[in-house]
């Protein structure tokens, strides 16, 4: 919904633009939206194909058990970030004490995935062919193995498909993700096919649709608020310098917005530059 989108950009706008430009957009006072949904709409929601994998661990940072639940019933969470989730493990402050895990997470299924030491994690790794069997041993590795994983992978390099399935799971620590790419021509296309992306302000100031970013961020209210706070904060001084407190301007934003292509700045350029 436009409302929704452009209540994204007003966050950024200065606040005493905001009321003018609501009045004359017709748009009512943002409401709720800081309290998650119900486990299933929240999981329609990531399961809609427009958020990408990357939103899984910024939800998960939080370390709210409403929120985990969401993400652990969802079909963005594969087998070990379930894992984690069911084992109270902390995203956020990873030094803190284990998360409180809600009740049909803890009576849920346990995963199906081996407890394996790192030394055999890494051998599984090393035995891969295929982005399957990539897949699978990838699955292996648990929180305390990413440092073995990237000393065996130094000592001698991990076949490319276990490495490109290392890369791609959420919970890949940056550092390790961007060595294990460093030197790939499509390693920055291979992320973004994965919906992997490093910090929401790279989410906003480089992907697209604009909608379907600020969609994004909308819900992110309830799902990550701190990360949406971190988009808003790159976005601002564009859009107080292009749109600022220009009713026209952000009349065609509105307008523009619907079937815009490009991304959230370009929105924000090509609106501030019509009026």
């Amino acid at each position: 919904m436009t409302d929704a989108h452009l209540n994204v950009l007003l966050a950024a706008a200065d606040p005493g633009d905001e009321q003018r430009i609501r009045a004359r957009l017709g748009l009512p006072a943002p409401g709720g939206g800081a309290v998650p949904p119900t486990v299933w709409t929240g999981g329609r929601w990531m399961s809609s194909g427009d958020v990408p994998a990357s939103v899984v661990l910024w939800m998960l940072e939080r370390d709210r058990p409403e929120v985990n639940e969401i993400v652990f019933f969802s079909a963005l969470a594969d087998r070990a970030i379930r894992r984690d989730i069911q084992r109270g493990l902390p995203f956020g402050d990873r030094a803190a004490g284990s998360v409180p895990v809600a009740k049909r997470v803890r009576t849920a299924a346990a995963s199906d995935l081996r407890d394996v030491g790192a030394a055999e994690a890494v051998s599984e790794l090393r035995q891969v062919t295929s982005m399957k069997t990539g897949r699978s041993a990838a699955a292996l590795v648990q929180r305390e193995h990413w440092d073995s994983v990237d000393a065996a992978d130094r000592e001698r390099p991990l076949p490319g498909y276990a490495r490109w399935a290392l890369a791609i799971r959420i919970d890949c620590p940056k550092e390790v993700r961007e060595r294990l790419g460093a030197g790939h021509p499509s390693f920055a296309h291979r992320m973004r096919q994965a919906g992997i992306v490093d910090d929401p302000d790279v989410y906003v100031r480089g992907w697209g649709p604009a909608r379907q970013v600020l969609s994004v961020l909308d819900a992110g209210r309830w799902a990550f608020p701190e990360r949406v706070a971190q988009a808003l904060d790159g976005l601002r001084p564009l859009v107080r310098e292009r749109l600022g407190g220009s009713t026209e301007a952000w009349a065609v934003a509105a307008q523009l917005l619907p079937t815009f292509t490009g991304t959230v700045p370009e929105l924000v350029a090509t609106a501030g530059a019509i009026a």
